[in-house]
């Protein structure tokens, strides 16, 4: 579709006939979960956004452009080894022909350059704790990119309270899907209150087309997780501690593997768990928005491809 954008036929298609399309991104592919957990939930994620009646749209930068929509082969690929790609890293991962795992932050521009508007991840990023001053591009690129991001919250090693302020003096609204408290991620609570709660798909959908009309960018749908993690608080402050001394990109990946490591393996399980139930979320409220925009009862009516 242009020198550095390539839209898969399936995508473009039914953005063409106003069909729902889900974002997902690839890091969780690339660097976020190991073999097979990686594969298992991208595979299934996009299984669940096409039996709720949405078209998936994986998200990676592939021979010099950014791929939205990818093939199968095209995940094993990314899978084998690929670099982690934010947003401000778009620009020079193209020109070097990188194989390149798109972050939340980098999904959520390539999905509106597209013309995607729902996108679903594990979590967003946000405020470190202990290191205020070590913040996600994540939150940037919500205040600016008007894109639905569905989400357990935000990663249970970030400090949960200071990131919600954070999107507060960003402008992000923040919606809890059947919930009143901000998720952790592998907990269903954290004590710190949403924007404004939502219970249906319908009602989310209409949320999103109201925040928009009005100014709003990015929008956080907030998901509590399918199950929780027994002791997950003592996990991480352990894994936090263990790991004081990194800092930087390779801090939330090595905490995240310590965490697993401290769980034997069952936070992985649930990692899988809520990559899914997100996706499938997402896509029930796209399929809403779909029927919202053409202004009928009931989804439309989609050609398999």
């Amino acid at each position: 579709m242009s020198e550095v954008l390539r839209v898969s036929n399936e995508v473009a298609d039914a953005l063409a006939h106003g069909f729902p399309v889900v974002a997902l991104e690839t890091s969780i592919v690339g660097q976020g979960l190991p073999p097979p957990h990686n594969l298992r939930a991208a595979r299934e994620s996009e299984a669940a956004i096409r039996e709720e009646g949405a078209v998936p749209a994986a998200v990676a930068v592939l021979d010099g452009r950014v791929h939205v929509g990818l093939t199968d082969a095209d995940l094993e690929r990314i899978a084998k080894g690929a670099i982690k790609v934010s947003s401000r890293d778009l620009g020079w991962a193209l020109v070097r022909g990188a194989v390149g795992a798109t972050t939340v932050a980098a999904t959520m521009r390539a999905a509106v350059m597209a013309g995607v508007r729902f996108f679903a991840t594990g979590g967003i990023g946000g405020v470190h704790r202990g290191h205020p001053e070590d913040e996600s591009s994540d939150l940037i690129e919500l205040s600016r990119t008007p894109v639905a991001v569905f989400c357990a919250g935000a990663k249970i090693i970030l400090d949960l309270r200071l990131t919600l302020e954070r999107l507060e003096s960003l402008a992000v609204p923040v919606l809890g899907y059947e919930c009143d408290e901000f998720p952790a991620f592998y907990s269903r609570r954290s004590g710190s209150p949403v924007s404004s709660r939502v219970d249906t798909p319908d009602e989310t959908a209409r949320m999103l087309q109201a925040s928009w009309a009005t100014g709003s960018r990015g929008v956080v749908v907030a998901i509590p997780p399918p199950v929780e993690l027994e002791g997950a608080e003592e996990l991480v402050q352990r894994a936090v501690r263990e790991l004081a001394d990194v800092s930087g990109p390779e801090l939330t990946p090595r905490l995240l593997a310590r965490i697993a490591e401290l769980s034997r393996g069952r936070s992985l399980d649930l990692n899988v768990d809520l990559v899914v139930n997100n996706a499938r979320v997402a896509a029930r409220v796209a399929v809403a928005f779909s029927a919202l925009r053409k202004g009928v009862s009931k989804p439309p009516a989609r050609t398999p491809f």
